[in-house]
């Protein structure tokens, strides 16, 4: 029997039990003055564990220690334990102050908050760009946190010495409130409000939102044209009501086999007591996808029909439902973003399918984009495909929604075929939405608002005509339901002279979308046509320069060679650039021109005063009233001298939309003397 061994095992126990505070069982690991634990029962730690810490102690004080104690030329068993005792003790010494105060001069660029006296208050220092968007919202956040905790607040304002032009055009308001506000009857307040005073009244100001990702925001009622705000022309105050409408659920999907985004595999989402309420297509781009919801608890499934067929769901990330539940549960219980992963994986049987193939199945989806439809029920999913010239369009403000009207009955007088519009809903008037519906009736069509969030992982755009330009082409793919074959955008200020199912029934040789060229015929604009020279020039060779106020797509066509995905990937690309895509809707394909065909349609498919001469207007199947860079001419003086039939048809609009105000007593919509205002409206090219 060893009494050493025994004594020193005795001796350990004691410095356990006594200094280290161990009980009897339990587990844990001194390096260098260091305690590592208590561990878990079943919590191991093993030979990688050591070496890992003593890595981690010598890449710390101890081998600067190390270094000093050798220099003093110790023993090496005093020298180690002095190493220890030093290490340890450096270890155990209290951290020192982080924060370091340095002074400025602030006579002139710093504003200062002093805080409340006899208080514990937070020292806060915000250094900030006066002239940026970061700057307008932290300024709010800023007042916001003053009034919720006591704060002695310094701004310091950290300008840019140098500026070519004005970095900031636009006024902000941060809409957050430090606390709930109750009214004198004790009742919740209806809600917080943005307030803009002492805004000038001479420039022309356009109201836009900006919310977080994840909500679906939309105007639900206003008197003025909040896209075309001109004070000194407004009595009293610009009101209008916000609503939050709907929230995203938003996903990312892929393959488990390949790694790829399935694109074109569908979803459906609903509650159990209508599981299929919205649905949606997954992009090629980082296999995203999104779906309008609200708060609930929500079933993630694949659609029926070749989803269902050729995919099953193999497991599912950020859900509320088991990893590998085929149904996903998704629970939407705050007003953050909800982002899940879906992996998915073709059945045995369809390895060898192709999801975007031809099939017999025409059914569409999309209920979820569908915010309104007139013009009759839709059709059960037996019944033959109707046929139905589909038109997409595009407005914002009054001016703009009132040529749109004039559009549409400019298409439907020269055709017999049914017509469905379909017009993204994200920047229409509170008005139109009210007015649509009883056109619908009156001219006997179809027609849909379609909605899609700009996803956040796109650059952003932040003038609100560059982000329309963006909806007509970015998202043409994930848009529409499958159902439709084609579909042709006619911009707001077309009139249209002909039957457009000539267009939709136009062979495009194989392209995805046929867009016109611009003309060449009128000389004396030779000097405004910028795509002759330079980059355009160029990069178009034999190629013209096509214009964007009128297209058709082959939508079947244009997601089997994912033109969409495409289209983004270069667009994010390119928008890095501000100095890019001037016109972003117009560069784009024409910018893709040789990874994306384009196929020229016929010239008289777009006649145009600025760019076409007027020998050619008599065989224009459609007139658009562009911009004229070298007169400026206002669009409304414009419409009524070229379009003579336009007058007619505004006469006639105005004559509806009066008898409905009549009918219905409402005294918020516009009225038609509106319409009359001077035209110092903002206009496309």
């Amino acid at each position: 029997f060893n009494t050493l061994e025994a004594d020193f095992i005795h001796s350990q126990q004691l410095f356990c039990r006594d200094v280290l505070n161990l009980r009897p069982g339990q587990r844990a690991v001194i390096g260098n003055g260091r305690i590592l634990g208590l561990f878990e029962e079943q919590e191991e730690f093993t030979m990688e564990d050591f070496h890992l810490l003593e890595r981690i102690t010598l890449s710390g004080s101890a081998e600067k220690v190390k270094t000093k104690v050798k220099e003093m030329g110790m023993k090496p068993k005093h020298a180690s334990d002095l190493v220890m005792k030093v290490d340890a003790l450096l270890a155990a010494a209290p951290k020192g102050e982080v924060r370091r105060d340095f002074h400025f001069k602030d006579a002139n660029s710093v504003l200062q908050l002093a805080p409340r006296e006899n208080e514990v208050f937070y020292d806060v220092v915000a250094i900030v760009d006066p002239l940026t968007r970061e700057a307008q919202k932290i300024s709010s956040l800023l007042i916001v946190l003053s009034q919720v905790v006591n704060v002695r607040l310094q701004v310091f304002m950290n300008c840019r010495a140098k500026l070519s032009e004005m970095p900031l055009k636009s006024f902000y308001r941060f809409v957050l409130e430090s606390d709930v506000t109750f009214l004198a009857n004790e009742t919740v307040s209806s809600g917080p409000v943005a307030r803009f005073t002492e805004l000038p009244e001479s420039l022309l100001l356009t109201l836009n939102m900006i919310t977080p990702e994840s909500w679906m925001v939309q105007a639900v009622s206003s008197l003025h044209d909040l896209d075309n705000i001109h004070l000194q022309e407004v009595k009293g105050v610009v009101a209008a009501e916000f609503e939050l409408e709907h929230l995203l659920l938003e996903g990312h999907c892929f393959d488990l086999s390949t790694g790829q985004p399935p694109r074109g595999l569908q979803f459906t989402l609903g509650m159990s007591r209508d599981p299929l309420m919205y649905d949606t297509i997954v992009m090629a781009n980082l296999g995203y996808f999104q779906l309008k919801a609200n708060p609930g608890a929500w079933t993630l499934r694949l659609r029926k029909g070749r989803s269902e067929d050729i995919y099953e769901i193999v497991t599912h990330d950020g859900t509320d439902s088991p990893a590998d539940a085929g149904n996903v549960i998704v629970v939407l219980n705050s007003f953050h973003s909800k982002i899940i992963k879906v992996k998915v994986q073709k059945k045995a049987e369809s390895i060898n399918e192709d999801l975007l193939s031809e099939t017999s199945e025409s059914k569409g989806i999309w209920d979820s984009i569908v915010s309104i439809t007139g013009g009759g029920a839709r059709k059960d999913d037996g019944d033959k495909k109707e046929d139905v010239l589909n038109i997409f369009s595009v407005a914002s403000g009054h001016l703009y929604e009132r040529f749109l009207r004039i559009m549409m009955l400019s298409v439907l007088r020269h055709t017999n075929t049914p017509v469905k519009f379909w017009f993204l809903k994200n920047y229409l008037s509170p008005s139109f939405k009210e007015t649509i519906s009883h056109m619908a009736k009156s001219y006997g069509f179809q027609f849909e608002l379609v909605q899609y969030k700009w996803p956040r992982w796109l650059h952003q755009q932040t003038e609100k005509q560059r982000i329309i330009w963006g909806y007509k082409i970015l998202f043409l793919d994930v848009l529409f339901p499958l159902a439709v074959d084609k579909i042709i955008f006619v911009d707001a200020d077309q009139i249209v002279r002909a039957d457009l199912k000539e267009l939709r029934d136009l062979d495009l040789e194989g392209a995805p979308y046929g867009y016109t060229p611009f003309c060449d015929s009128r000389r004396e604009m030779d000097g405004y046509r910028f795509w002759k020279s330079g980059y355009w020039a160029s990069h178009l060779g034999h190629r013209r320069y096509h214009i964007s106020a009128l297209y058709v797509v082959d939508l079947k066509k244009f997601r089997k060679i994912a033109a969409g995905d495409r289209l983004r990937g270069q667009y994010q690309a390119l928008s890095q650039d501000p100095n890019s895509l001037s016109n972003l809707d117009q560069d784009l394909p024409n910018n893709m021109i040789h990874q994306v065909a384009i196929q020229s349609l016929p010239q008289d498919w777009l006649w145009c005063e600025t760019w076409c001469d007027d020998s050619s207007k008599a065989t224009a199947k459609t007139i658009d009233l562009c911009n004229n860079p070298k007169t400026k001419e206002p669009k409304l003086m414009a419409a009524a001298r070229i379009v003579p039939e336009w007058v007619e048809y505004d006469n006639e609009i105005k004559e509806l939309l009066g008898r409905v105000q009549g009918e219905a007593g409402a005294t918020h919509n516009p009225s038609p003397s509106q319409h009359h205002k001077a035209d110092t409206r903002r206009d496309e090219l």
